[in-house]
């Protein structure tokens, strides 16, 4: 699987928290049902494999990865739960050589040149960077593709419908990780109708971005990723 082409066709990746297994197959049918075919369940709980093990068995349509895989013990947990790619908030060589060889693939983070020269010679061609916003957001990134016009990115942290659509109009973006899709107080309350809203209104926006146009984004929607 090439995953920056696949991310591509999607143009954004939610990225989830699921406290319990049994919340996970509803929040996947939901960005489904929105326009979203992939999702990232963060190891930030203890039921991440269980989660992605039942996103997989019941809504095989979804490309599911597998997001703050900071161990090594943990990618493990993610490949054997079916986890289609990893992802992970920063560079470490361990997991990412880990990864390879089990031909995984995998998506570690940057926040500097010298990290993404790491990503590089490593023979990766796909790197999230994080925290985007705090790093200086569009500019940032275009300053990145100047000497490495080989790399794809995919930017989280800081990204808000109302700037989505800038950080989609850079060629270099793959496409943006977001977690306002799928927010702590939506996902506790079983709230899949308010999920399956933002799904449909960011796919909107992707549209709109790649159509060289920014539809409205609504007053709520404004958390960050």
């Amino acid at each position: 699987m090439d995953l920056a082409d696949t991310l591509a066709t999607h143009g954004i990746l939610p990225v989830v928290t699921v406290p319990r297994p049994d919340q996970a197959v509803p929040l996947a049918r939901a960005l489904l049902a929105g326009g979203i075919s992939c999702v990232e369940v963060t190891f930030r709980s203890d039921a991440a494999a269980e989660a992605i093990r039942a996103i997989r068995a019941s809504v095989p349509e979804m490309l599911v990865g597998a997001g703050t895989v900071l161990t090594t013990e943990q990618a493990d947990a993610a490949i054997d739960a079916g986890a289609a790619f990893l992802v992970s908030p920063g560079f470490d060589a361990t997991v990412v050589h880990h990864a390879l060889a089990q031909d995984i693939p995998v998506m570690p983070g940057i926040a500097t040149p010298t990290e993404l020269q790491a990503a590089l010679v490593r023979g990766l061609r796909l790197v999230k960077v994080f925290p985007a916003a705090a790093l200086g957001g569009p500019a940032f990134l275009r300053a990145l593709e100047g000497p490495y016009p080989m790399m794809r990115f995919v930017p989280t942290g800081g990204v808000t419908v109302a700037n989505l659509a800038d950080y989609l109009a850079l060629d270099c973006v793959a496409a943006v990780g977001g977690t306002w899709l799928a927010r702590a107080g939506s996902v506790a309350a079983g709230d899949w109708a308010e999920v399956e809203r933002l799904a449909r209104e960011a796919v909107a926006i992707v549209k709109g971005a790649r159509a060289g146009r920014t539809p409205a984004a609504s007053a709520t929607a404004g958390s960050v990723a």
